[in-house]
């Protein structure tokens, strides 16, 4: 997939799932892996950065979370 689906995290920071091939839609997935309630939103892998050695520091304003919610 091209896609991934983020959320903020308990401690303000960024989670990023990356959805397999499972059979499901990338809503169903995250309605399904997200925490119940917590709001998120599917971006494209290129919207991602790639260099994971500051991805403590990324963050994300909850009020661009606007695709669902976790079930």
């Amino acid at each position: 997939m091209d896609q991934r689906i983020i959320y903020q995290n308990d401690e303000g920071g960024v989670a990023i799932i990356i959805p397999c091939d499972c059979g499901l839609t990338i809503e169903e997935i995250a309605a399904k892996d997200v925490p119940t309630g917590s709001p998120y939103k599917i971006v494209d892998v290129a919207d991602v950065p790639s260099d994971r050695q500051w991805r403590a520091e990324w963050t994300v304003d909850e009020a661009d979370l606007t695709d669902g919610l976790g079930a």
